[in-house]
């Protein structure tokens, strides 16, 4: 008796082993597209993935849901929104003043501020990651692929650079060589899901950009638009294919950078509320209410990869992280922090009240020059408060941390900043 339970145990053990598919991720980048220009048109391959999403109380679709850049508003994070500026928000999971790249130049990118494909290479260095991109800059300067500063991070695969093969892709004055680009890297971010299926892509389109700067809202932007959805549905039609297949489990975020003005929908770098109103796409499982009602930022993407992907970010570097995952149960969302009469009032949106919040504090910013902060605890409350009171020092600069049982907060106060 015991030698068949034995067995059954092994066997039921087994089993479970088989039945837990491989997690993939890809995300993708469609530039410079509104979120009111997503509502606005009949996206039938966006519509199907976000209709596969699932929340954790069961309910299924709607993977839709409209987001921001652009940091804070007038306040110490606040980001242009600009393309390359907006891409590393995604890859780093944090805003402008602290990853460095303020314009597309990319001049000088803190690589202090880890990439989701330097996290996972790092634990993972046995799995694959991709990048399919017209600008090579995405893969060599922000992912920064082959540097000292990433400590020679290494990917699998990439297919770039095309904005700069004219023999290939001649230019034309109405930039239809752009659309011929994208079309081929769809087409070889497909192939490579189907062969190679990489654990983490990030596949980069343009060309609804260059039809809004040149045409606004218009015909030929909003075709460029249904071009992008068409696109993503070869993508998604690979990636049925390995799950069909494969014993495996896709989850695929798509954004956008970064939205257009509102006279005209030619420009995009302000803060209006256009220009940072964007959108999310995606058919994950496990999204939280805060993917839905939150407004959650660009930089929430990064750690939500992370969770799905089993990557875990050390303490140190988490707690640099602005954003928060929109998979997975979470505790508090929307920190802020207000120094009065040498007091900092902290404070939250309570999402589930069970629990502590430790409030850590540091005065110094050594780690955005590769060094160390040292923090303390200031403060334990329940979750369920909402706030806490912390006495400080003067000083210049203070970073606060809520640690929650379910997720970090992240929150500065710079004194002196505009």
């Amino acid at each position: 008796m015991k030698k068949s339970i034995l067995f059954i145990g092994v066997m039921l053990a087994g089993l479970a082993g088989i039945a837990q598919p491989v997690q993939k991720v890809v995300f993708v980048i469609a530039d410079g597209i509104p979120a009111d220009v997503i509502r606005k048109l009949h996206l039938p391959h966006l519509d199907s993935i976000a209709a596969s999403a699932r929340f954790l109380d069961g309910r299924v679709g709607g993977g839709l849901t409209d987001a921001h850049v652009g940091g804070e508003k007038g306040g110490y994070s606040q980001t242009p929104t600009i393309s390359a500026v907006g891409y590393n928000s995604l890859l780093t999971g944090t805003w402008v003043n602290k990853h460095n790249v303020w314009d597309n130049d990319i001049a000088a990118p803190d690589y202090n501020y880890w990439t989701i494909f330097r996290f996972f290479k790092q634990q993972y260095p046995q799995k694959k990651a991709a990048v399919y991109s017209s600008w090579e800059d995405n893969r060599t300067k922000l992912v920064g692929e082959g540097l000292a500063q990433t400590g020679g991070l290494k990917l699998d695969g990439h297919y770039d650079g095309l904005e700069l093969d004219t023999a290939h892709f001649p230019h034309d004055k109405g930039r239809d060589f752009m659309h011929r680009i994208d079309e081929s890297v769809v087409d070889h971010a497909s192939e490579g899901i189907r062969q190679d299926a990489p654990d983490l892509s990030w596949v980069y389109l343009e060309y609804t950009d260059d039809m809004g700067h040149m045409y606004g809202d218009s015909p030929q932007f909003y075709t460029a638009v249904e071009m992008m959805d068409a696109q993503m549905g070869r993508l998604w039609a690979a990636i049925k294919y390995r799950e069909a297949n494969f014993n495996e489990k896709w989850t695929i975020f798509i954004t956008t950078d970064h939205g257009r003005t509102a006279s005209n929908g030619k420009g995009h770098g302000g803060q209006s509320d256009r220009e940072r109103g964007t959108w999310i796409v995606t058919n994950a499982s496990g999204l939280n209410t805060y993917f839905a009602t939150g407004n959650p930022g660009i930089v929430d993407i990064m750690p939500s990869m992370a969770k799905i992907l089993g990557v875990k970010i050390p303490r140190e570097q988490l707690m640099e992280v602005d954003g928060i995952s929109l998979v997975g149960p979470l505790s508090a969302i929307h920190p802020n922090a207000v120094l009065q009469d040498g007091k900092i009032t902290v404070s939250w949106e309570t999402v589930k009240p069970k629990g502590k919040a430790k409030i850590w504090l540091a005065t110094t910013n050594q780690f955005k020059t590769g060094g160390k902060d040292e923090y303390v605890l200031a403060a334990t409350v329940p979750v369920a408060q909402g706030r806490a009171v912390i006495g400080v020092k003067p000083g210049g600069i203070y970073k606060v941390v809520v640690e929650a049982p379910d997720n970090d907060l992240n929150r500065w106060i710079v004194v002196g900043a505009k």
